[in-house]
């Protein structure tokens, strides 16, 4: 990912991957069910690891990214490539997940094997900072975070957006993600400090 902007009326970088995703989604929108099929093959495990990281648990993951598929083919009609459709898609799916967040009882449950494949790909340097954490932890930390700052931290410190696209994503300003960011870094930070299960 690129730390420039990539709102409306900004460059974006050229690159063939995301050639492709605008050429795919293209074809998507005109109503090609083999070109929306090519985009949900690309983009669900990066959904599944959004959604997992916000909800925290593998089963209510699934059915967030099912349900953001959906409602992605449904929305179609109404993207204008103002966003790269990777982006789009990650609004979809968080404001999917938090949606499901809003309607659910905490989870109270972690496997270790549920997590640890997904943990460590994030690219963001809180992925680093809480590397002595292990994966369970670190998602039960993150369940603990409100969930605005939930979505911030999972969006740039373990998918890797710069501040510009995860307010994009989330449809706020660059100064409000970073003010979610500060707090949400603090009391994962506070979360994994307290928690027994956490080797020091």
């Amino acid at each position: 990912m690129t730390g420039a902007g990539s709102g409306p009326g900004t460059a974006e970088p050229v690159d063939a991957d995301h050639l492709a995703d605008r050429m795919v989604m293209s074809a998507a929108v005109r109503g090609d069910r083999v070109a929306f099929d090519q985009l949900v093959r690309r983009h669900t495990p990066r959904m599944y690891r959004v959604a997992l990281r916000v909800l925290g648990a593998p089963s209510d993951a699934e059915d967030a990214v099912q349900d953001a598929w959906i409602a992605a083919w449904r929305a179609l009609p109404g993207y204008r490539g103002d966003a790269a459709p990777a982006t789009w898609l990650y609004r979809v799916v968080t404001n999917t997940a938090l949606g499901h967040l809003r309607r659910q009882r905490p989870t109270v449950g972690f496997d270790q094997a549920d997590f640890a494949h997904v943990v460590d790909t994030g690219p963001g340097p809180e992925a680093t900072a809480v590397g002595s954490a292990d994966a369970t932890a670190v998602h039960r930390a993150l369940t603990r975070l409100q969930p605005a700052q939930r979505a911030a931290v999972v969006l740039r410190e373990f998918e890797g957006l710069s501040y510009e696209e995860v307010a994009e994503v989330l449809d706020t300003t660059v100064a409000a993600v970073r003010s979610r960011l500060h707090r949400g870094r603090a009391a994962l930070h506070d979360h994994l400090l307290a928690d027994p299960g956490v080797t020091r």
